[in-house]
């Protein structure tokens, strides 16, 4: 048995492996939209977060969520919709006046003191605001804290040198009371190279399990021709709850 475990280990290492060293620049994602290489956007609300919504909120009301690197994530619109309010960051201004033309929203745009050269899109109503700038320039002294994350395609986006970082400034970003919802993806790193990066159940436990109790909600197979024409043979998708620890 102690084989068995050692050989998984191996080979989870040589997977991680595969993607460890991959960094794709800014500038990168920034050119994905502007050829509009965009096939991450999903164009209806989110399936894993209508199906675990409930246990985010927990009864609250007007719940401040937070969207690393929102795109135009049709999602934003939806809990604003529902009287929460979004905060997203994304550094596209393409997807981001992208998002107010295509959710048929005003809006207005101002300069973020806090971070020189950043700018804050803001829709007429005051419910949804989208900072445009470099993640890692965020912090809770722009916008203060949240009760409510929906993380999907931001961990998996990142490059995974980065996930130490990341982790920490998503864990500074929460309120005592946060509901912080992480969508992931599992496949066979050695058939793609990614993004999205494969964030396994154990990545989870190491950036985050310091400060967060994590619970898997929910695990499905969401392999399909978009997965299979880059040469992958299957992908799992999981979703899972992350709450801060008692201090």
């Amino acid at each position: 048995k102690r084989r068995e475990e050692k050989r998984r280990e191996e080979k989870r290492r040589e997977e991680m492996s595969a993607q460890a060293n991959r960094v794709m620049a800014l500038s990168e994602w920034e050119d994905r939209w502007n050829e509009g290489k965009t096939g991450f956007h999903r164009p209806e609300v989110h399936n894993l977060l209508e199906n675990n919504l409930d246990k985010v909120i927990c009864g609250r009301k007007e719940v401040r969520f937070f969207f690393p690197l929102c795109g135009k994530a049709v999602d934003m619109k939806w809990l604003a919709d529902m009287g929460h309010t979004v905060v997203g960051v994304e550094i596209s201004e393409k997807g981001i006046k992208q998002f107010f033309a295509e959710q048929n929203l005003a809006f207005n745009e101002e300069p973020v003191a806090a971070i020189p050269g950043a700018n804050v899109f803001k829709s007429a109503d005051g419910k949804i605001s989208i900072y445009q700038c470099d993640l890692y320039k965020f912090s809770s002294a722009v916008a203060g804290k949240f009760g409510g994350i929906w993380d999907r395609g931001a961990l998996v986006a990142i490059n995974p040198c980065d996930r130490q970082k990341y982790a920490t400034l998503l864990m500074s970003l929460m309120n005592n009371d946060c509901r912080y919802l992480l969508d992931t993806v599992e496949y066979n790193s050695e058939l793609y190279k990614g993004p999205p990066f494969v964030v396994s159940e154990e990545d989870v436990k190491n950036e985050f399990g310091g400060g967060c109790d994590i619970e898997l909600l929910e695990s499905v197979d969401a392999f399909g021709e978009k997965y299979k024409s880059v040469g992958l043979d299957s992908l799992t998708e999981k979703v899972y709850l992350l709450s801060l620890k008692a201090q």
